[in-house]
């Protein structure tokens, strides 16, 4: 029954991802020269090993892969939202992880490529004075974002987390519908160019061959962008995603379990703090790793009140409970 699953959150490395299907005719991709599959850690081996995905989790990541759509995850603060794309990573040795933290301030720009033009001036003038200036690498005047990096034509999916979406200006999720309908996106400094082509240097590895008039995806990338439910997408954004609501765990079994993984036999000396932890959030916002913290500080400090401690360690994140 569960053989269509790729990632099953059982966090043991597999090369799984070599079973997914072509994708349907409307996701198809045509990306080349295929460039050398990337290999490495997730980025983050600790948390991508010790995470516990829901039943829920595994078949929305699934349902992503499967359909080469982004995965937009939402949940209160501490619910492993931004861990699960280094845990997929992690499983299906997809290479590390694309990171694009997302403020204000950040545009679509800043998520494909930046540009340098000073740089290039100051060095075409240097050449100038020294009669060298008969063979310019432009390429060396560029980088790729992670998103840039992310839809280059690589042979299986890279990893793209784009955490925090909802912090973002208004008109990036739109501006982001065009990207990921079409896997591609254009460089347009060297789209203007007679030779559009140029060797740049990717977001986290060496330079590589792009054409600036269309840079154009393989295999589409495992988009994990995370929400804290600050703001609402617009519906022309919301239907081209797979969607999956992660929630705080709610039983004891559930923390003990998220206890033992990050901090082995610890757990067995942590039900008060489990207690605890569930008691106070009934009252107020907490999250998994207060009680990580709780659970590993009173394990190496000798005081009289734990129970005093443990709430200094876990104040409620949004103000309740008379703001402790």
């Amino acid at each position: 029954m569960d053989d269509w699953l790729l990632y099953t959150g059982r966090r043991e490395p597999h090369d799984g991802i070599r079973r997914l299907p072509d994708p349907p005719r409307w996701r198809t991709f045509d990306g080349s020269p295929v460039l050398d599959r990337v290999a490495g850690g997730s980025g983050s081996e600790h948390r991508a090993r010790t995470y516990l995905p829901s039943d829920d989790a595994v078949q929305q990541v699934n349902a992503a892969l499967y359909l080469r759509r982004p995965l937009l995850v939402t949940g209160p603060p501490g619910t492993g939202k931004s861990t699960l794309a280094y845990a997929v990573a992690h499983e299906l040795n997809l290479g590390p992880v694309l990171h694009w933290p997302i403020t204000s301030r950040v545009t679509l720009r800043d998520g494909l490529y930046q540009y340098d033009p000073l740089t290039r001036l100051y060095a075409a003038s240097r050449e100038a004075e020294d009669d060298e200036g008969d063979g310019e690498d432009i390429g060396r005047y560029f980088r790729l974002g992670p998103l840039g990096t992310a839809l280059l034509p690589y042979p299986v999916p890279r990893v793209l987390l784009v955490d925090e979406i909802d912090k973002s200006d208004i008109d990036l999720p739109n501006d982001l519908l065009t990207i990921f309908e079409k896997g591609e996106y254009e460089i347009a400094e060297l789209a203007r160019r007679a030779d559009s082509t140029a060797s740049v240097l990717s977001a986290d590895g060496p330079r590589v061959a792009v054409d600036g008039r269309a840079v154009r995806c393989r295999a589409f990338p495992f988009v994990v962008m995370t929400s804290n439910g600050e703001r609402e997408f617009p519906p022309a954004f919301l239907r081209r995603c797979v969607t999956l609501e992660l929630r705080q765990p709610a039983l004891p079994e559930e923390l003990t379990a998220i206890v033992r993984e990050h901090l082995g036999d610890l757990a067995d000396e942590s039900e008060d703090l489990v207690e605890r932890f569930l008691n106070r959030s009934a009252s107020g916002s907490l999250a998994t790793d207060q009680l990580l913290n709780a659970v590993y500080l009173l394990r190496h400090a000798d005081v009289p009140d734990r129970a005093a401690l443990a709430d200094q360690i876990m104040p409620y994140l949004g103000g309740s409970a008379d703001d402790d």
